[in-house]
């Protein structure tokens, strides 16, 4: 399906462990784990997709973590003037973002239809925006430069409504620890969503 080869008895016919289609063993020669798939030990795979699940097994060893663990950041809900301070995190079984403070919110992975990154380190006069993607439709990824995240912006269904809620967090400035913390839990995000994006048609 890729170098049109014909199988014969020497010429033997592979598939790959990802997207299943069939391959000689010069173009399916990777092996690679596949988590998401259930498939801990290494598995074969053509090289496509064992550069995408190389990606995703370097985030289930790194970001996922920060992720589950949580950030605390102050989050401001549509247009209101006020904003609550918040943990948030991903639910152990990864499927919403959970937010604890004196409200508590839950929101679901696959209702979220955008996400900002906002940064700071550009010139003056320059969008704050560092990244745009779109989980739901076809907006391009766009990277920049060495900036630093300081908050997000989420635009997401609540079941039962078809307009968009929008909800902003920002890092917070009381302690550098926690600054830090929300920066790497950002960058996890930031992670995250590109890989959602990159696989969403896989």
């Amino acid at each position: 399906m890729q170098c049109d080869t014909k199988f014969d008895f020497i010429t033997r016919k592979h598939h790959c462990r990802r997207c299943g289609k069939c391959f000689c063993d010069k173009c399916c020669s990777k092996k690679v784990p596949l988590p998401r798939m259930c498939f801990v030990d290494p598995v074969r795979q053509c090289a496509e997709c064992a550069l995408i699940s190389q990606k995703e097994t370097e985030f289930y060893d790194k970001q996922l973590k920060v992720l589950m663990n949580g950030a605390t950041f102050f989050v401001t809900l549509g247009t209101s003037d006020k904003s609550e301070l918040m943990v948030c995190r991903l639910s152990n079984n990864q499927r919403y973002l959970v937010l604890d403070g004196d409200s508590h919110y839950e929101i679901e992975i696959v209702q979220i239809s955008t996400v900002q990154i906002l940064t700071e380190g550009f010139t003056p006069g320059e969008k704050d925006t560092h990244t745009y993607t779109s989980l739901l439709e076809s907006q391009h990824i766009t990277e920049g430069g060495n900036t630093r995240a300081i908050g997000m912006i989420l635009q997401y269904k609540v079941p039962g409504s078809e307009e968009l809620t929008q909800m902003k967090f920002t890092a917070s400035e009381d302690f550098s620890s926690n600054k830090k913390l929300s920066a790497s839990w950002l960058a996890a995000m930031h992670k995250a969503t590109k890989l959602l994006y990159e696989s969403r048609d896989q």
